[in-house]
């Protein structure tokens, strides 16, 4: 006959050993794709050949590694749920743009790394929320741009990662937020030192010069002079680069404004890209077969559980009646 206290010692072992494997489940819901580690709060999902980011990774997550994947895009609520995460990384994958907002709810992010993608434009305020980001690197993008402030709340900023870009030139004012920064590279981009737009990033340069390291790596297109070294005369035209939004120009929107309607002619506009006109997006990853397969074997684990625990409870107090 067993007592009262085995019978406890066994209501443990049952509640313990059922919570493990609900936690097993909970990290392999996306069907066993990505590597979770529930002590350290890992999660690596990379080299998996991922189009998507997996569902129901643990909200509690705090590394989420997805390099060496084929995401092209990102939905705008990716990874509202990660408020815990503190470290991101999107190396290595195919990634064209960033949707306004999709790291507003990493709060407590301090490293997030973007390297080896295709982005060419970055969305104004996209890492506004950061404001615990310590690392950040864009290397190896296309990035053609930078938009005005895209930098200002990043004051615990200590690395900062361009290299190997398009950037020509980048706005005024766009470091002056960055009273945290000790490395920032620049390197291997087409500084234009003939506009006067780079006569921010000379001066600045200049000023952070034994402050911030790597900073004097940054060379004026074709390598022929080190972008601190621009003099005022040197920079002396006024470029315009092309705006990386998709502005339509004033002289085009006269024209077809005054021009008759059988005179435009019917343009193909191929399904693809009206929806990117639109705004349109794909729904966020749907649950697979197999998902769903656990999320019921997971109910069921559910409902087992609390049979075992009410038949112990039910065991503890007939013995304690008898008693």
């Amino acid at each position: 006959m067993m007592g009262p206290v085995s019978a406890a010692c066994l209501l443990i072992i049952l509640s313990t050993a059922w919570i493990s494997q609900a936690n097993g489940a909970t990290c392999k819901k996306d069907g066993g794709v990505c590597t979770c580690n529930d002590q350290t709060k890992n999660v690596d999902c990379s080299y998996k050949e991922l189009t998507a980011i997996p569902s129901n990774i643990p909200t509690d997550t705090d590394r989420l590694e997805l390099d060496y994947n084929k995401l092209s895009s990102l939905p705008s609520k990716a990874f509202q749920s990660f408020t815990k995460l503190t470290f991101l990384s999107l190396n290595d994958n195919q990634l064209q743009a960033l949707p306004i907002g999709v790291f507003d709810q990493l709060v407590n992010l301090a490293d997030l790394r973007l390297y080896q993608n295709q982005l060419t434009s970055l969305p104004r305020g996209v890492f506004d929320s950061l404001t615990k980001l310590t690392y950040l690197t864009l290397r190896e993008n296309q990035l053609q741009s930078l938009p005005h402030g895209v930098f200002d709340k990043l004051t615990e900023l200590k690395t900062l990662d361009l290299r190997i870009n398009q950037l020509r030139s980048v706005p005024q004012g766009v470091f002056d937020s960055l009273s945290s920064l000790s490395t920032i590279s620049l390197e291997a981009n087409p500084w234009d030192c003939s506009c006067r737009d780079i006569l921010y990033l000379s001066n600045w340069i200049r000023e952070k010069k034994g402050t911030v390291s790597n900073i004097e790596a940054a060379e004026c297109d074709g390598g022929t002079k080190a972008v601190l070294e621009i003099t005022e005369e040197e920079a002396a035209e006024d470029c315009v680069y092309p705006n990386t939004t998709t502005a339509i120009p004033t002289t085009i929107i006269t024209t077809l404004a005054s021009s008759n309607d059988d005179d435009i002619p019917e343009l193909p506009v191929p399904q693809e890209n009206f929806q990117k006109f639109l705004g349109y997006q794909e729904p966020d990853h749907l649950p697979t077969q197999p998902q769903c397969l656990m999320s019921i074997s997971g109910y069921l684990g559910l409902m087992m559980f609390f049979v075992l625990i009410s038949a112990a409870i039910l065991y503890v107090i007939h013995f304690l009646k008898k008693a």
